[in-house]
């Protein structure tokens, strides 16, 4: 390391106070920061260029030849390097069971424009979310996404926060790797016009099985709130309106475990290729 790591133990600190602050969606939007939690997020994050700020490693295991080599790795992006002890990783992630690395990396504004929609069949499908409000099925979804190589996630109104802690220990480092974007539900339709996207929606009142309808050409998929799902307005500007088959007590699924029977259906229409 080209720089000799700071060591803090005090909770009063104000860069710990920072930390523990980006907790809170406000603190998070005046910082422009978010906290990834253990070496292989961090790892990703760096791997994917995302910027760090702050790498916070446990005094404890700072020598270990894997976290010095990150270490060094984010120190040569630019990262302020800080050693503490155990008990304040456990304040900063508000967890008893805290990971031995924690870094802030800042936050990335992307635009529908950026989300380049390709006619192939490969990453030519797509997720949007309508108002999504639990961070964990967000996270979950940002997860599946990048499994299945859709082209990005687009957040539509009024969402949960992506950088919160709960979406991106979800998203177990998808959140560096699949593209998403927020956008307002009039820029999402124009978007998906101007690209030529088929909407196919999941919805209660949806006539055709997911499974029969065609999402082998480019298409986004619109998944709708989890608890009021998709107002009647939205569902009548939809190509396709369909119904996952559900049998027993049950009657619904989870919004993130319905999102993923439609995103890989749509995959198992392109071969999974």
């Amino acid at each position: 390391m080209k720089r000799l790591p700071e060591t803090l133990t005090s909770a009063a600190n104000p860069l710990i106070k920072q930390l523990k602050g980006l907790e809170r969606k406000k603190e998070r939007q005046a910082s422009g920061l978010f906290l990834a939690e253990g070496a292989r997020l961090v790892e990703q994050g760096l791997a994917n260029g995302w910027t760090p700020h702050t790498l916070v490693v446990a005094a404890a295991v700072a020598e270990r030849p894997h976290i010095a080599a990150l270490a060094d790795r984010a120190d040569a992006a630019g990262a302020r390097i800080v050693l503490v002890p155990d008990r304040l990783m456990s304040k900063i992630t508000h967890k008893d069971n805290a990971q031995s690395v924690i870094a802030t990396f800042q936050q990335k504004k992307r635009y529908l424009k950026e989300l380049e929609v390709k006619n192939d069949h490969l990453r030519s499908h797509y997720i949007a979310l309508y108002e999504v409000r639990d961070p964990g099925n967000l996270g979950t979804i940002l997860r599946t996404a990048d499994c299945a190589g859709c082209g990005g996630v687009i957040l539509v109104g009024t969402c949960c926060d992506p950088y919160s802690f709960e979406a991106v220990r979800a998203s177990m480092g998808s959140v560096f790797d699949m593209p998403f974007v927020q956008a307002s539900y009039k820029e999402f339709g124009d978007w998906r016009r101007s690209a030529g996207l088929n909407c196919v929606a999941a919805s209660v009142n949806g006539k055709a099985r997911h499974d029969r309808t065609d999402m082998a050409r480019p298409t986004v998929i619109l998944m709708g709130n989890e608890q009021a799902g998709l107002p009647a307005e939205v569902e009548a500007e939809c190509d396709d309106l369909v119904l996952i088959p559900m049998r027993g007590g049950a009657d619904s699924l989870n919004l993130a475990q319905a999102t993923a029977i439609m995103v890989y259906e749509a995959w198992r229409q392109r071969d999974f290729q």
